[in-house]
C-alpha cells in the first residue's frame, strides 16, 4: 500500500458483481475521499476510485467451468492471498459469486480480517447446508432481496437489507414510448437473455411459443429485449435456424431495453432472474422460464433446489404471483397456455399489476449503494474502535 490509511479490499469475478461493487465505491468515497479502495474487479470499479490490482469478469464463465478456468482461478486465488498477506485490509467486500469469492474468504479471516458480503449467496434457493461454511467465512451479509435478512439471521448469520441497485437507478427514455391503445393489438414483450448460452437455451423454446399465440393473435404486436447489439444479431441468427422472427417483430437494444419493453406491453415473456425485477418494476405481467437440461435437473438439480417458487417476484411475495416453469425440461405447450391465459383475461393482467406494485413497494426507501456503504463504514469504524485492531 502506498501508506498506512485503513484499505477495504473488494473481490468480484462478474460483470454485475463489478457494477454493485463500483456502486458500493462510489458511496464509500463520496462519504471518506480519502479512504483507500483496492479491487479485484473491472472497469466499473476503476471508474468509481478503487485501485484495481487485477481486473476480473472480462471472460466471466456461465455453467460449470472447465478445467483450464479452475487452474486459472486456483493461480489468482494464491496471487489474492498473497496481497492479502502482504497488505492487510482493514476489510474484505466479497462481491455475489460465492463458489469465487469463499476461498478468498478463507484467506482473509485466517488473518483476522472481517469480512462482509455485498449480495446474499442464494443458499436459501439451494444447498443450504452451506449456510455453516458461510456463517465461518462471513462477519455480515449485505442482502439486496427483503425476505433474505430473516432468513440469514435465524440461522446466525448477521445480515441487512440494502435494497437492490435497479430501483436505484433512474430509468431514461420511457417516456418516449407511446400510451396503451386499448382498442388496439395485444402486446408482448420477449426477454430471453443476452448471452449466447441464455439465448440457446432459451429463444427456441419462446419462439415456439410466439408461433402458436400469433395462430391466434395474428395482429400481435411482439418486441425482444436485449442489452446489446451483438445479442440482436444473436437473436436473428438463431430464428433463423428455426423458422424467423415473427413477422413486424421488433429488437430493443440496449441498456434500458427491458424496462422500455416492458412499459410498453401488455404481458411479458421473460427467462428467469434479475431481469424479471426489471419487469416487476414497470408492474408488467409476466410468466417466467428458465429451459434446463432435462438429464442434469433429473439427476441433481431436483434435490438441491429448496423452494417451491423460483422466480424472484414469487420469492418476494411469498406466493405465486406470476407463473413460472423454473426449472422447465418439457415442451412449450404448458408456457404457451399461461401466456394466453394473461393475454385473453385483462382482468387477470390487473391482480397481477397489484401484486406486483406489492413486491415493488418492498424496496421503496431503500438506496443499496448508500445502505452498502452504511454497513461497511459501521464494520470499519467497529474495528477501529475500543478493543479494535
Amino acid at each position: 500500500m502506498s501508506d498506512e490509511r485503513p484499505a477495504i479490499l473488494f473481490t468480484a469475478f462478474e460483470p454485475s458483481g463489478d457494477d454493485l461493487g463500483a456502486a458500493a465505491i462510489r458511496a464509500l468515497k463520496e462519504r471518506r475521499p480519502d479512504l483507500q479502495i483496492f479491487a479485484w474487479g473491472g472497469a466499473g470499479m476503476a471508474a468509481a476510485g478503487a485501485t484495481v490490482v487485477e481486473r476480473t469478469g472480462d471472460d466471466a464463465v456461465v455453467g460449470l467451468p472447465g478445467p483450464g478456468k479452475i487452474l486459472e482461478h486456483i493461480r489468482l486465488n494464491k496471487r489474492i492471498a498473497a496481497w492479502i498477506e502482504e497488505h492487510r485490509p482493514i476489510l474484505h467486500v466479497p462481491v455475489d459469486s460465492p463458489a469465487a469469492n469463499f476461498p478468498i474468504c478463507k484467506e482473509s479471516k485466517k488473518r483476522g480480517i472481517p469480512v462482509a458480503h455485498l449480495a446474499a449467496p442464494q443458499l436459501w434457493a439451494w444447498a443450504p447446508w452451506r449456510i455453516r461454511k458461510l456463517r465461518r467465512l462471513t462477519n455480515h451479509v449485505m442482502c439486496l432481496l427483503p425476505f433474505e435478512p430473516e432468513w440469514f439471521q435465524s440461522r446466525g448469520v448477521p445480515a441487512t437489507f440494502i435494497g437492490h441497485p435497479l430501483f436505484d437507478r433512474e430509468i431514461e427514455d420511457i417516456a418516449e414510448l407511446k400510451e396503451r391503445d386499448e382498442a388496439g393489438p395485444l402486446r408482448l414483450g420477449v426477454m430471453p437473455g443476452s448471452r449466447p448460452k441464455e439465448l440457446s437455451r432459451h429463444l427456441p423454446l419462446m419462439l415456439e411459443v410466439l408461433r402458436s399465440l400469433r395462430a391466434t393473435w395474428p395482429e400481435l404486436e411482439i418486441r425482444f429485449a436485449v442489452q446489446e447489439e451483438a445479442a440482436a444479431g444473436r437473436v436473428r441468427e438463431l430464428a433463423q435456424e428455426s423458422g424467423g422472427l415473427p413477422e413486424n417483430a421488433e429488437i430493443v437494444a440496449g441498456e434500458y431495453s427491458v424496462a422500455r419493453v416492458a412499459s410498453w406491453a401488455d404481458v411479458c415473456l421473460t427467462k428467469s432472474g434479475t431481469v424479471t425485477l426489471h419487469i416487476t418494476r414497470q408492474r408488467c405481467p409476466m410468466v417466467v422460464v428458465y429451459r434446463t437440461l432435462t438429464i442434469a435437473y433429473v439427476l441433481i438439480g431436483r434435490w438441491l433446489l429448496t423452494t417451491n417458487d423460483r422466480a424472484m417476484p414469487n420469492l418476494i411475495a411469498g406466493r405465486r404471483i406470476v407463473d413460472e416453469f423454473v426449472p422447465h425440461v418439457g415442451g412449450a405447450a404448458p408456457i404457451e397456455a399461461a401466456v394466453r391465459s394473461l393475454l385473453m383475461d385483462s382482468g387477470k393482467r390487473e391482480r397481477v399489476r397489484a401484486d406486483l406494485e406489492t413486491v415493488a413497494s418492498k424496496f421503496e426507501g431503500h438506496h443499496a449503494a448508500d445502505a452498502a456503504a452504511d454497513v461497511i463504514l459501521n464494520l470499519i469504524d467497529q474495528k477501529n474502535g475500543p478493543g479494535g485492531t
